[in-house]
């Protein structure tokens, strides 16, 4: 993983939560504000799938365990869609809340990605 990349994906991610979870509690519902800052964190995950696919070949092989960098991935490039739909189908305050922790636990992923994809076994 490249070390800047994951700093602006977690920088996004957790202003994208914050956006979403202030706005619910003050009683927004879903709206483009909130949708859009879901889309860009998921554009970036994509953008991370990416570099995962590429960077091996670049001579920056995941030093951690590749299964587990993957699941994380995976699981983490699912997470923006998954929210923004709940948030689409119940369109309530509480729907745009649940967005903001969706980012946020794609903040928490990206850095354990990170962390895997540099570990270093003694």
């Amino acid at each position: 993983m490249i070390l800047w990349f994951t700093l602006a994906q977690v920088a996004v991610a957790v202003a994208a939560g914050l956006l979403c979870i202030v706005l619910g509690l003050v009683g927004r519902p879903p709206s483009d504000a909130s949708v859009g800052s879901l889309a860009l964190v998921e554009i970036l995950l994509i953008a991370q799938v990416v570099v995962a696919i590429v960077a091996p070949f670049a001579g920056n092989p995941a030093l951690g365990n590749p299964l587990e960098y993957w699941v994380y991935l995976v699981s983490a490039v699912l997470l923006p869609p998954a929210g923004v739909a709940w948030a689409l189908l119940e369109r309530s305050r509480w729907s745009t809340v649940i967005m903001g922790a969706a980012a946020l636990a794609v903040a928490v992923m990206v850095w354990r990605m990170e962390v895997i994809w540099t570990v270093q076994y003694a």
